[in-house]
């Protein structure tokens, strides 16, 4: 499929590519932004629910839930990418009850620079078909699909600072 709308956040992590991809392939800590009330969740979070594969093999499911401003959201991703130490994808699965995104493939690459890292976390995305996704989306999808990216490499190469 092809997307409309892209956003992409880089950042250069100290650390070799295989334990940057290890880290970066638990979905959970990836995604450990979407699971606090924040600012940009508007006090809501998403909980995770995987399968037997974690999120960690071609074809493993991964569904998001939660509530935000009491609208329940939902989204079933399927991994479609996943080429360690270099690359991994997850694409929407069926149609995405969300806000201001609506189907996306999301996912990172990262390339060797010695024993640093070059970290790319990106999205291409559609704005939701929902009557409010086509007001809200071109108001805040860009903005949230830039947040999430940057959090996502933000917090990568935050966490493994901490973590050395």
């Amino acid at each position: 499929m092809t997307y409309t709308h892209a956003a992409q956040a880089i950042a250069d992590v100290a650390m070799p590519a295989g334990l940057l991809f290890d880290h970066l392939d638990d979905q959970a800590g990836l995604g450990s932004h979407m699971q606090k009330p924040s600012m940009m969740m508007l006090g809501g979070r998403m909980a995770y629910d995987f399968d037997e594969a974690q999120g960690r093999a071609i074809g493993s499911v991964i569904r998001m839930e939660g509530t935000i401003l009491g609208v329940r959201l939902f989204v079933e991703e399927v991994v479609t990418d996943h080429r360690p130490p270099l690359r991994k994808v997850w694409e929407t699965r069926g149609r995405p009850n969300l806000l201001v995104i609506g189907a996306y493939r999301m996912g990172f690459e990262i390339d060797t620079l010695g024993e640093t890292s070059r970290l790319r976390v990106f999205i291409d995305y559609e704005y939701p078909p929902s009557l409010a996704g086509r007001f809200l989306g071109p108001l805040f999808g860009p903005i949230y699909a830039q947040w999430c990216v940057n959090r996502m490499a933000k917090d990568a190469a935050n966490g493994l600072r901490g973590a050395g």
